[in-house]
């Protein structure tokens, strides 16, 4: 095996993690926290290229939706890859989302949990499968899935293998919170263990690299659970939800079946993300089927615009009205698309529509299952709710509302 002597400057690592993270052998470990604290970067970055170039681990990283991968924990992987200046050592497989070290053939595999088949038939190259890293754990579906990815482990490893979970927490009635938590977790603390689980809370102020702008929005957040959860890292308790109508399924066998389509649009580029979904509609049943979804940031209206070309070709779709030269923009690339009649109580009228129906979401539709899991009516001081949605997290649920106006203005709902 050969062997390069890293050289990274100590500015290029957040303190904590090197820490708490880089040489943590507790057989099951927690970062969660507060947004733009770092640890994705770190934990799935640059301690798994740390590990890697030791020739002693291989790591299957996992996300709950294989669609989510490429615009995320691949993305950090190639980041610290390419900002080490290592990557004349790596051969990266885009396709089959494999990157191996050629010094010493151990891998990094990335795969999705919806696509079983790849799972069960996941092997390293050299070597077993040390370390299962779950990116956005809080997606996962069950303590069941951790003991079916504990299987892919087996076979004889020199170091102790590792199961990691990242993420955002989100409510306490959540299974990772009565899994891990419950019984050892101190709200006070940062940072807790025993002898098989460590647990590292982190925010924004433990991330060094974060301008002064970057902060800003974190700080000045005035929703409670979003402050608790987003700004301050803390498990949240989630009340006043909107939907509760909704539910998830593999809707894979029975998409080919649909043919009452309707599809939305809602504009973004930077901190917002630009949002597109699909949806069937079966009237007589009153169900609304979310199909597909493409939620991305950065993209120019061209680029969009084919995606959605390549998804809908000719059919119409309605698109937020507040930027008339995107939707003639569209126009013009072939796409039948249309703004929304937006007006005064739309969105109240609208949601209220929305929740006469059952909603199925299928299980590939990560962002759309995550924004109706905290869609929630805002609070007065008193933390009762008021008849106002909390403008967040909404990108999806806001084009399912355009998608459909016309179905609310032949119940005589107004749009």
């Amino acid at each position: 095996m050969s062997l390069i002597k890293l050289k990274i400057s100590k500015d290029k690592f957040n303190q904590i993690y090197y820490d708490k993270a880089f040489h943590n052998n507790h057989r099951y470990q927690i970062y969660f926290g507060g947004s733009s604290s770092g640890k994705s970067y770190a934990i799935v970055g640059q301690r798994t290229i740390y590990d890697i170039i030791q020739g002693k681990r291989n790591y299957l990283v996992i996300r709950n939706t294989a669609n989510t991968i490429t615009q995320s924990v691949w993305l950090e992987v190639i980041s610290t890859i390419y900002e080490w200046k290592l990557d004349k050592y790596f051969k990266i497989n885009k396709s089959d989302r494999i990157i191996t070290c050629l010094l010493n053939k151990r891998q990094i595999i990335f795969r999705g949990l919806d696509d079983v088949q790849k799972i069960k038939s996941v092997r390293a190259l050299d070597g077993a499968i040390t370390d299962i890293l779950i990116e956005e754990a809080t997606e996962v579906n069950g303590h069941n899935i951790i003991k079916e990815l504990i299987k892919r482990q087996r076979g004889k490893s020199e170091v102790p293998k590792r199961i990691t979970l990242l993420f955002n927490p989100v409510y306490k009635t959540h299974w990772i919170y009565k899994d891990f938590f419950a019984g050892l977790w101190e709200d006070d603390k940062n940072y807790v263990e025993n002898d098989k689980l460590s647990i590292l809370k982190t925010t924004y102020k433990d991330n060094l690299h974060l301008t002064y702008e970057d902060t800003q929005d974190l700080e000045n957040e005035t929703d409670k659970y979003y402050y608790d959860v987003y700004t301050l890292g803390n498990w949240g308790v989630l009340g006043n939800r909107i939907f509760e109508n909704w539910e998830v399924e593999d809707l894979s066998d029975i998409k080919e079946t649909f043919d009452n389509y309707k599809n939305g649009a809602d504009w973004g580029f930077g901190s917002d993300p630009f949002a597109f979904g699909r949806m069937h509609y079966d009237k007589k049943h009153k169900t609304i089927y979310f199909l597909d979804e493409i939620y991305k940031r950065g993209l120019l209206n061209d680029q969009s615009g084919k995606m959605v070309k390549k998804i809908i070709d000719n059919e119409i779709v309605t698109c937020d009205s507040s930027e008339p030269k995107s939707i003639e923009e569209w126009r013009r690339y072939g796409l039948n698309a249309r703004g929304a009649k937006k007006g005064k109580g739309s969105i109240e009228h609208g949601i209220k529509w929305l929740q006469q129906q059952r909603i199925i979401i299928d299980r590939k539709c990560q962002n759309a299952i995550n924004e109706f899991t905290v869609y929630k009516w805002k609070e007065d001081k008193n933390g009762e709710p008021i008849p106002t949605p909390t403008d967040k997290d909404n990108h999806l649920i806001d084009l399912i509302r355009y998608a459909f106006e016309d179905e609310m203005n032949d119940e005589k709902w107004f749009y």
